[in-house]
């Protein structure tokens, strides 16, 4: 009876471990450096949290300040070759404004490859 008790409260203890190393591994931060676009959203220099949820490799990211959402990007999830060694993102200079593309974290072996908007996608089109 004992016995079950404790494998109960190991299963238990898992559990809740592999729930919150889950949730720790969809969060990140980003240093903005210079005013960017993201999703056709602008972003002022300064510190964001980015939080992102979804299945497979289709997500949705968050980026915040403190508890405000300041701009959400749908974004795909890229393995890598192999983990970086800093965390970077890659900025796109091809529209005239600076927008961010992909993000990468330190010591992860993932980047986020950030959706370019209808908007984007449009203005770049065909020329009509």
């Amino acid at each position: 009876m004992k016995l079950n008790r404790l494998a109960k409260s190991v299963v238990l203890g898992l559990a809740v471990l592999l729930a919150s190393s889950a949730f720790a591994s969809n969060k990140g931060t980003l240093q903005v450096r210079e005013p960017l676009e993201v999703a056709g959203q602008q972003l002022a220099p300064g510190e964001y949290q980015l939080r992102w949820d979804g299945t497979g490799s289709n997500v949705e990211v968050s980026f915040m300040q403190g508890k405000k959402e300041i701009a959400k990007a749908s974004a795909n999830v890229v393995a890598l070759d192999k983990a970086s060694d800093y965390d970077s993102t890659v900025i796109d200079h091809a529209s005239g404004k600076a927008s961010v593309s992909e993000i990468r974290f330190s010591g992860k072996k993932y980047a986020l490859a950030i959706a370019a908007t209808e908007k984007a996608e449009l203005g770049g089109g065909s020329g009509k």
